[in-house]
Order: C-alpha cells, then structure tokens, then sequence
C-alpha cells in the first residue's frame, strides 16, 4: 500500500448537459477552475451509444487487453471516482460507473467514453496539498496513481 495525506478544498456542484461526453467535460472543468486533484460522485442519464471498458479480457496477462461495452439505449447512471494530474500536468479522471435499465447493470470505466442523456449530476471534491500524480506504468499500460 502507498498513501499520501490532503485535505479538503472547494466543493463544485455539476450540471453536465446532454451530449456532454463526461470523462471530457470533467477534466475540462478541473483545468478551467484550477483543481489539481479530487474525488466525485455523479449521478443521472447515460445516452444510447456510450462506452465503457467492462474488464480486461485477461485478468493477468499481459500486456492488459481491454474489453469494450456499448450501451444499446439509456440507461440511469451511479459513479465515483478521483481526479489527479498525469506527469504532464494534465487533469486524468478515473471514474467507474453502474448502468442500469429493467433488471440489467453494467459496471466500468468511463474513460472510453460515456455520452450524458440529458442530465448529470455530479458534486467534486477538490483536495489540496495533494501529492498525487498518474504516472505511466510499463507493465499495465496504465496511467496509475502514485500517491
């Protein structure tokens, strides 16, 4: 385990607008308003069409392939996730997020990207004195964290 410690900062209440592309609207948000690094929660619609990576199709292979899931109609929406800069300074959201419609759910990664169906609601948590950066990682391919 790796930890660094922050403390809270700024709270932004979010009204994402249909056809925002969430992963998009969220980083950009953080750039404009100067947020290095927070944690999130969001809530509403996802649009028809929408992406998501559901796993990868190996659980220990490497190099890590991912498996894609569309959304083939709309679906109510729950996830969470934190925000911190990659080694370039850049805002990268890490958000996972539950898909359901009827007795259906899908769960994954928003990174490849989630289209909002009218309305998103999202609340930021921004933390500061945070020592958190995505750092590449050679083995995963992935942009992790190191606190």
């Amino acid at each position: 385990m790796k930890y660094s410690e922050a403390k809270p900062g700024r709270v932004f209440v979010i009204r994402l607008e249909d056809g925002d592309i969430v992963h998009e609207a969220i980083e950009s948000f953080a750039k404009e308003h100067a947020v290095n690094a927070a944690t999130l929660v969001i809530l509403g619609g996802a649009d028809k069409g929408s992406r998501l990576v559901v796993g990868p199709e190996d659980g220990r292979a490497t190099p890590v392939i991912p498996m894609g899931f569309t959304l083939e109609n709309v679906h109510e929406v729950a996830g969470v996730g934190t925000l911190f800069p990659d080694d370039e300074g850049n805002p990268v959201l890490h958000m996972h997020m539950a898909c359901g419609r009827n007795d259906d759910t899908v769960t994954g990664c928003v990174r490849t990207g989630v289209k909002v169906w009218h309305i998103m609601e999202a609340v930021l948590f921004e933390l500061v004195d945070s020592t958190g950066v995505r750092r590449l990682d050679k083995i995963t391919g992935f942009k992790l964290l190191q606190p």
